[in-house]
């Protein structure tokens, strides 16, 4: 049977965002995403837990973000809407607060338009974070972010689909210069100076299947905050309650020790 997909949509070909989907057993995803998934599966099948903790950290950090002011998002590579979304925790905490979704694939343009129907709050751009001057000027973004005031910019698990050759750290360098004093910039990325065996092998999966991945060491990570202030404890390795001062101790890590500390975290403010 074959699946059906919004012009200009490949199904064959696997896309980020859908496999997040999968992971989180959701349904917005094709036989593509499903079977590189399994693959990453077979090598680390803890990836289920992993994303939903992965989950339940944006969560935290949406909150501490919250708590220090913050109310203007610009979640970039944001995947498809699903439990816990950013504008559902901000919106507890500050009701008046605005986000802004980012995503390159069109079928996750498409749901987040259906589903996030709050045109005065929230807002779902179709656009490549890659391009910062095309996300910059946008008119929905601009309509809803007053970038002459602090904004959260939020790089959530989408910098090591990014290689090299793309230059990451010139644009998310490009992102931090928009940024008005007091604003944050928060980025989460698979890490390979741990359990580098297993980063490699996924690492070849993405890249049969035609999807760049680039795991990256935390040095390479912390250089994409510039001279932004890396909050304590800094760019934590493992993104367990434990290592966040501003998580809930209650919330148990769910994965191994090993396979949270495949991915790196850090949020930084910029001061001037």
């Amino acid at each position: 049977m074959t699946e059906q997909a919004p012009q200009g949509v490949d199904p064959h070909i696997p896309n980020a965002a859908r496999m997040y989907d999968y992971f989180l057993g959701g349904k917005d995803n094709f036989k593509a995403d499903r079977d590189l998934g399994d693959m990453v599966l077979g090598v680390m099948p803890e990836v289920r837990e992993g994303t939903r903790e992965n989950r339940a950290f944006i969560g935290r950090m949406v909150r501490y973000l919250c708590e220090q002011g913050i109310t203007q998002f610009l979640d970039l590579g944001s995947g498809l809407p699903t439990q816990e979304n950013v504008h559902e925790v901000a919106h507890r905490i500050v009701p008046e607060a605005r986000v802004v979704y980012v995503d390159n694939d069109p079928v996750v343009a498409t749901h987040g338009r259906a589903l996030l129907a709050d045109p005065n709050r929230v807002a779902m751009v179709l656009g490549d974070a890659r391009r910062p001057e095309e996300i910059l000027s946008d008119p929905e973004v601009r309509g809803l972010l007053d970038f002459s005031r602090p904004v959260a910019v939020l790089m959530m698990f989408i910098l090591h689909f990014v290689p090299d050759e793309e230059d990451p750290q010139g644009f998310v360098a490009a992102y931090r210069e928009a940024l008005a004093p007091g604003s944050y910039l928060a980025i989460s990325h698979m890490g390979n100076d741990v359990a580098t065996e297993r980063a490699d092998r996924i690492a070849g999966f993405y890249r049969q299947s035609g999807m760049p991945f680039t795991p990256r060491p935390g040095k390479d990570i912390e250089a994409f905050f510039g001279d932004f202030e890396l909050i304590p404890p800094g760019l934590a390795n493992g993104l367990g309650p434990a290592v966040w001062p501003f998580a809930d101790p209650a919330h148990p890590t769910i994965v191994d020790e090993e396979t949270a500390r495949m991915g790196y975290a850090g949020i930084a403010r910029k001061l001037r």
